[in-house]
């Protein structure tokens, strides 16, 4: 099921634009669309500083946070022992489907952390790797309830990461301060 097409709306987002910049903010509300979800960010970090931040946020209701970071800055020391999810991607793990936080194991997620920083009930997280390095995580959530990921949300997001990945790490190349 993983060479399933890119839905029309997400593959014709890929064809109009060439720069990332272009590229993310028009590629979220699409993704969040197909996949049915109430939000949908890119989270960019560079591997060699740790210099990262939430870049773009795509919301379906206002009433869901819009956690867009403004400024850069260097991840907690802390963070892959407060999350779990954060640790499996910086281990260039397979990307990893939350069907219920409230329910998963505690290995996989921290409820805590994932209450007070994101707020959601059920995730995507997917790890935009390249030779063993994370450089972004794209994450698709849902609110308030849980939610089963289909063959077909798989499929999608198997492709995102391919896709998303290199221009994740040309854009990242081309921030110069990080």
């Amino acid at each position: 099921m993983t060479d399933l097409a890119l839905p029309r709306s997400i593959q014709n987002i890929l064809e109009k634009y060439t720069e990332p910049e272009a590229i993310f903010p028009a590629i979220l509300p699409a993704i969040g669309e197909v996949l049915e979800c109430d939000r949908c960010f890119l989270y960019l970090r560079n591997p060699q500083t740790r210099f990262a931040k939430i870049a773009y946020c795509w919301r379906k209701h206002r009433n869901i946070p819009d956690i867009t970071e403004s400024a850069w800055k260097l991840e907690p020391s802390s963070l892959p022992q407060e999350d779990p999810l954060f640790a499996a991607a910086l281990r260039a793990e397979a990307s990893i489907y939350v069907e219920d936080v409230e329910t998963a194991s505690p290995k996989v997620v921290n409820k805590e952390f994932e209450r007070k920083n994101l707020g959601h009930r059920a995730l995507i997280h997917a790890h935009l790797c390249q030779d063993g390095q994370l450089w972004g995580i794209l994450q698709p959530s849902v609110f308030g309830n849980k939610r089963i990921w289909s063959d077909f949300d798989h499929a999608i997001m198997t492709q995102l990461e391919n896709k998303l990945t290199p221009l994740v790490i040309t854009y990242m190349t081309k921030e110069k301060s990080l």
